[in-house]
């Protein structure tokens, strides 16, 4: 039964529970959904392990240009915004004081 077919069949349980059928059936519906769950987990363990092998890793090269060209980047606009903000700043104190007086 493939994933499709067990989410359908776990609907259909919820349906059936949810139409005001005697207490015992939505116990055992939820037994059976409590037993589903190391089977689930199991099924989507195995996607991710196919998934991450489908991956395509950077290497080690790659990450470490990567990584600097984010440094680099990173100080850049700090000192960018810096200076803006600094020169702002000034122009701001400058026109402050003139109409102070």
């Amino acid at each position: 039964m493939g994933k499709w077919d067990s989410n359908m069949a776990l609907h259909a349980e919820r349906l059936k529970a949810m139409s005001g059928e005697a207490p015992e059936s939505r116990t055992n519906a939820l037994l059976e959904r409590i037993k589903q769950y190391p089977k689930r987990w199991g099924e989507f363990l195995h996607e991710v392990r196919v998934e991450l092998r489908q991956v395509t890793w950077p290497t080690r090269h790659e990450v470490v240009v990567t990584t600097f060209v984010v440094i680099v980047a990173v100080a850049f606009f700090g000192l960018f915004f810096f200076g803006v903000d600094s020169s702002v700043g000034w122009v701001l104190n400058r026109v402050f004081t003139i109409f102070k007086h």
